[in-house]
């Protein structure tokens, strides 16, 4: 079938010709010190006609492992598509990734402020901005999180339940896990979907930390992804996959019963029994030593690194049902 010729499209007022490379600044606020806080958006177009993919990372600021992804899938190349056009955003919560800290200045959670106010809050202008002026013209969207605080996720794909598009796009992508989640009210991901613009949440790793295993996952899902919509250069090579994706449709997660030091004793991403001993709190004195038991069977997903823990602490994050 031969190639249409792709068009002009107008970006944050930017007139951006087929088969080009540029780097646009997403500006929306100042440092105290009236120093402009600009957001590169990194946008290669093919010269021809195909989909708008927009990649995104850095919601949260100290989700450095998802800006890593996004980092290599620029540095590599991976952005310059056979047709259509890639959007590139490695970081968009600048403020955050400055101070490494999750939220914006304002002390919200921009992942809880869309589709936002142009005359809101500064998380919900960045919002606002973003589902103004970039969604409009995009027709996928991956977006690369990790864990917060100090609890490593195994690499896996969120989606809602009930889309054959996004569980077939979850399928190639290839994570070892898909988790079923619900689109959490104010996301990101919920505003992409009332826009009907199908999402993959990629969760990875734990906040201001990389990890290669999470970081290679990410990239050749990404490669996946791309290649199955026309979009990968042919010079990239696509795996393939080893076994299909663990599918986990209910989880629930194990807390801790007492106070104390922490240490798991299973690895993230581990079938593990009912009844089976996964971590152990004791004391800086020596005089208490709790095991920490898995409620059900299950797949560990998601587990605390925190040496340091309180009772009533989120531990393990584990499977309760599979598909």
């Amino acid at each position: 079938m031969k190639k249409k010729k792709a068009t002009n499209i107008t970006l944050l007022g930017e007139t951006i010709p087929p088969g080009s490379s540029q780097e646009l600044n997403f500006s929306f606020a100042k440092l105290h010190t009236n120093t402009p806080i600009d957001v590169p958006i990194i946008i290669e177009r093919s010269q021809y006609e195909g989909p708008t993919v927009l990649i995104t990372a850095g919601i949260h600021g100290d989700e450095v492992n998802g800006i890593e992804i996004v980092r290599q899938i620029v540095s590599k190349g991976i952005n310059r598509p056979k047709i259509g056009t890639i959007i590139c955003i490695p970081i968009i919560n600048i403020f955050g990734f400055l101070q490494k800290v999750r939220e914006f200045p304002d002390g919200r959670d921009l992942n809880r402020s869309f589709p936002g106010s142009r005359s809101g809050s500064l998380a919900g202008r960045v919002a606002h901005q973003l589902m103004s002026d970039i969604i409009p013209h995009v027709q996928y969207c991956l977006d690369f999180h990790t864990g917060g605080s100090s609890r490593f996720n195994a690499p896996h794909i969120r989606i809602a339940k009930g889309s054959k598009e996004l569980t077939q796009l979850a399928d190639i992508f290839n994570a070892p896990f898909i988790l079923y989640a619900k689109n959490l009210k104010k996301s990101f991901r919920n505003a992409c979907r009332k826009r009907e613009v199908p999402m993959l949440l990629f969760e990875g790793g734990k906040s201001n930390s990389i990890d290669p295993v999470v970081s290679n996952t990410g990239v050749n899902g990404t490669k996946r992804v791309l290649h199955h919509l026309g979009m990968l250069q042919s010079k990239f090579k696509v795996s393939t996959p080893s076994q299909e994706s663990v599918i986990i449709t209910h989880s629930k997660w194990v807390r801790a019963q007492y106070s104390g030091m922490f240490r798991s004793l299973v690895k993230v991403g581990s079938f593990v029994n009912k009844g089976e001993v996964i971590g152990q709190i004791t004391d800086p004195y020596g005089k208490i030593n709790h095991r920490v038991r898995a409620s059900n069977e299950g797949y560990v997903f998601n587990v605390n690194e925190a040496p340091l823990i309180y009772q009533g602490d989120a531990l393990f994050h584990l499977s309760t049902e599979l598909q």
